[in-house]
């Protein structure tokens, strides 16, 4: 079983390159985003909440986080290929939470894969995704806000990974097959 925390600045590639690696390897994939949108989407008590929180460009409570995360997680069953935790977790005490989380179940993350992309190519990708998939939260001004939230809170748990030796740093600009060629490398060497 591999755990694979995929990790990176808003636009840097995580959504895209998990796809590749559900395709390649059948891993599960649990995308904070995508379970969260689908709550605002449903109207939920739980969306209402998140929603202020997304729309300030503010990363949601933790407790709510790791709730979420284990039922998502448990679905999967026992033997499972493992799970790309994607936007999860983006701070520390998180990350803590998700070891703990996992240690309960007799799992644990195998690797945090860093995609690492200027901020100048993130703010055009955010800018284009926005255009092109109507995503509220992909204009100029909430895009400033999650990156200062982003270097701020979520940059610290590269140091607090490698602390854990299973920090891998990927050039997240270019091709992407190269970008997936390096990733492919980590993984399948763990």
């Amino acid at each position: 079983m591999k755990n694979i925390v995929i990790f990176g600045a808003p636009g840097s590639g995580k959504g895209t390159q998990s796809d590749k690696l559900i395709e390649k390897y059948g891993l599960n994939h649990i995308s904070t985003g995508d379970v969260l949108r689908a709550e605002i989407k449903n109207g939920t008590e739980l969306g209402k909440t998140a929603r202020q929180y997304i729309d300030n460009g503010q990363l949601i409570p933790d407790e709510l986080m790791i709730s979420i995360l284990a039922a998502a997680y448990d679905a999967f069953g026992k033997d499972h290929a493992g799970v790309i935790f994607d936007g999860f977790p983006r701070t520390i005490p998180q990350a803590e939470a998700l070891k703990r989380m996992l240690d309960e179940r007799g799992h644990k993350v195998s690797a945090m894969i860093e995609l690492d992309v200027p901020e100048d190519e993130l703010m055009k990708r955010l800018l284009l995704r926005g255009q092109q998939s109507g995503r509220a939260d992909d204009n100029e001004e909430t895009i400033r806000k999650r990156l200062v939230v982003y270097h701020d809170q979520t940059q610290p748990l590269i140091e607090w990974y490698k602390g854990e030796n299973l920090h891998y740093h990927i050039d997240g600009l270019g091709e992407l097959e190269r970008i997936l060629g390096d990733i492919s490398k980590v993984i399948d060497n763990i």
